[in-house]
């Protein structure tokens, strides 16, 4: 079957090429800046939280007043810092692997690693980090560079799987598994676009329709500038919708730079 076979599916997806081409410059660049918000909101909470912050980890963990302060220290800074080299496109790599390890610290610190929803979407988080990395990597600098029965080993293209892999975890968090109609066809479409992510399969196009979802579904769940600022479930849907919002970046990177080699998509390309 050619490419057109399905006229409906055909012109989603042209509308989808047409998008990325139009937005090409500026669509990595909102990407980066969604995908760094929730590290940027996290940094400044430290900042204007800092002795709740740091009470917390004193008396969850009883390590003392001293190594408290260092971890919100650390957070502070590790957090701010890698945003800027992110925004600033300098030592991206570095930031990365900063970040990473900033979502791994917080894991244990704050025991979301026996929470499975919370560890999911800190997963998803790094999922987007690993799309970051990889759109930072030049294919010219990999060590396969110019081999063409290699390129698609190179380790941007397991970057990019390894980041779809882990971004679609954030929409298993948001899946109802109820009997109600409107739910049970949310959780329908929402799994299909999902699995066409994790296999490449139009990704283009179903990362932009997962990137809208997800944004709708963001506004309308973690409206936290509803709730007053006193109420503790105003800080739980900021962190909420934050993180979201940065699984929000990494789709658009998915949408900018494609599946990569290890897709449905690519192999497609090379068929015909």
């Amino acid at each position: 079957m050619g490419p057109n076979s399905n006229p409906l599916m055909a012109s989603a997806e042209d509308f989808a090429e047409r998008f990325v081409r139009l937005t090409k410059h500026s669509l990595p660049q909102v990407g980066r800046l969604c995908l760094i918000s929730t590290f940027l909101e996290d940094g400044a909470r430290m900042w204007f939280q800092w002795s709740q912050q740091r009470d917390y980890i004193q008396a969850t963990w009883d390590c003392g007043t001293l190594l408290a302060s260092a971890f919100v220290f650390l957070n502070l800074f590790g957090q701010i810092g890698g945003c800027i080299l992110v925004l600033s496109r300098n030592f991206v790599q570095l930031a990365c692997c900063g970040l990473f390890g900033i979502i791994a610290l917080q894991t244990v610190a704050y025991s979301i690693l026996w929470d499975p929803k919370f560890l999911m979407r800190n997963l998803a988080l790094g999922g987007g980090l690993l799309l970051l990395l990889a759109e930072s990597r030049s294919e010219g600098r990999s060590m396969f560079a110019g081999v063409p029965t290699l390129q698609e080993s190179s380790p941007r293209q397991y970057m990019q799987l390894g980041g779809r892999l882990l971004l679609v975890l954030m929409f298993m968090t948001l899946l109802h598994f109820d009997t109600g109609l409107f739910s049970m066809l949310q959780d329908v479409v929402g799994s299909g676009l999902m699995a066409l992510v994790v296999l490449g399969w139009k990704t283009k196009l179903a990362a932009l329709t997962l990137t809208l979802w997800l944004l709708g579904t963001n506004l309308y769940l973690n409206a936290f500038w509803a709730v007053p600022a006193y109420k503790p479930m105003h800080d739980f849907l900021k962190y909420d919708f934050f993180q979201s919002l940065s699984v929000v970046g990494g789709l658009l990177l998915v949408v900018a730079l494609g599946p990569g080699g290890v897709s449905l998509d690519e192999k497609r390309k090379k068929d015909w």
